[in-house]
């Protein structure tokens, strides 16, 4: 997911897109350790993918405060 896109999410968007990222990311946990996924850089894109979506969350949180 590119920052670009994230950015044009509304905050609602943004909100299911990051719990949605979280409980990949447990399941991607899960399936690791129980040797069912062999591709690491799955789990890693995905905890990037959560953090973009994260900080962009807390900018237009910034901005609605304001």
């Amino acid at each position: 997911m590119k920052t670009i896109e994230i950015r044009k999410m509304s905050t609602s968007e943004l909100t299911t897109a990051s719990t949605q990222l979280q409980s990949e990311i447990s399941e991607l946990k899960r399936r690791m350790h129980m040797g069912e996924v062999q591709n690491t850089r799955l789990l890693r894109n995905k905890r990037k993918d959560l953090a973009r979506v994260l900080t962009v969350l807390g900018e237009q949180l910034v901005k609605e405060a304001v």
